[in-house]
């Protein structure tokens, strides 16, 4: 066994909650009700690559208001609480997309909202969470994760999000499946980056049950690869996360309670290098003219590491946008085309 998963091994992977389940699909296409006129119904585009013309397309989340698929969960979330939850605010703890997400909403709401936020958060996202009227509060990820694993969203007086497990917010990201199925109803495989795992428990699940011959393959950067060891060791565990430009998934750990469901809907996970996620910023960029984040390019350089014989059609989500310009240019102006 790595010495560093070793070491971690035993730390709780608990939030303390009850186990996700896939949601249902009639939840699902209620929730598609709740967001009409609140979010983009997004296109899939084909990657505009001669090498793979019309066999790899993108299903664009990163044209949703804020830039990131997050906004479909988030709003399906508020919708389900009472007046008295509302009255409260909201409060959540993210990597900077949730936040943002959590931030539009409450302004569509009238409410407050606030986030712990890692304090390696990029500028970019800080600054985004701020101008959604969201109160960050940037604190080391260590202690994000103690007050999450003990608890400590309980003693808040404002109406907690739980980012990686919350049922309502799994089956807002789940009305990305019925999209992708109405749009591209022959695709083979869906390559979908994984972080704490709500967007794979959502739009996984429902590809699943919909079209049982899909392959789902989840993606992670290889300096963060907890999902992938949770596969390899048959159950959660702690990883030790390196720095990448993939922050946005960079989760030491998959929860006891959405792991269960991930394993029953993944088929394979793909660990992505620094390297080719940067390629693949590069190439969404100067090919289709689109932004991505390092998480957000990841599906891309999954299906692009797969031989197509491997994988049939395929599409990627392009989970989110929120990338540094500075680093954007530093990708287009050093990577090969």
């Amino acid at each position: 066994m790595n010495p560093i998963i070793m070491s971690l091994q035993n730390r709780s992977t608990s939030l303390g909650g009850p186990l996700v389940q896939a949601p249902t699909i009639a939840a699902v296409k209620s929730a598609v009700k709740t967001l009409a006129g609140v979010i983009v119904r997004t296109p899939i585009v084909d990657l505009h690559n001669y090498e793979y013309a019309g066999d790899i397309s993108l299903k664009v989340e990163t044209l949703q208001p804020i830039g990131s698929y997050k906004i479909r969960g988030v709003y399906n979330w508020a919708s389900s609480l009472t007046t008295d939850q509302l009255a409260r605010g909201f409060s959540t703890h993210s990597a900077g997309n949730t936040a943002q997400a959590l931030g539009y909403v409450a302004g569509l709401l009238n409410v407050k909202s606030r986030s712990l936020i890692p304090d390696t958060t990029p500028p970019v996202k800080v600054k985004a969470i701020k101008q959604y009227g969201v109160t960050p509060i940037l604190m080391p990820f260590e202690q994000i994760l103690d007050f999450v694993l003990n608890e400590g969203w309980k003693q808040e007086p404002y109406t907690w999000l739980n980012p990686w497990g919350d049922q309502m917010m799994i089956t807002g990201n789940g009305t990305i499946a019925l999209e992708i199925l109405e749009d591209c109803p022959d695709v083979e495989t869906v390559f979908i980056p994984v972080g704490g795992g709500g967007l794979m428990a959502g739009v996984g699940s429902v590809l699943k049950e919909l079209k049982p011959s899909v392959q789902i393959i989840g993606v992670q950067a290889e300096a963060c690869p907890a999902l992938h060891a949770a596969f390899e060791q048959g159950a959660p565990l702690w990883v030790e996360s390196q720095d990448t430009i993939c922050e946005g998934v960079a989760v030491p750990f998959i929860s006891d309670e959405i792991f269960p469901l991930l394993s029953k809907i993944i088929d394979k996970v793909v660990l992505i290098s620094e390297t080719s996620a940067r390629k693949s910023i590069n190439i969404i960029a100067r090919q289709n003219n689109l932004v991505v984040e390092g998480s957000g390019g990841l599906s891309v350089a999954a299906a692009l590491s797969i031989p197509q014989s491997q994988r049939g059609k395929s599409v990627c989500i392009l989970s989110g946008s929120a990338i540094e310009p500075s680093t954007l240019a530093d990708i287009i102006t050093t990577s090969e085309d």
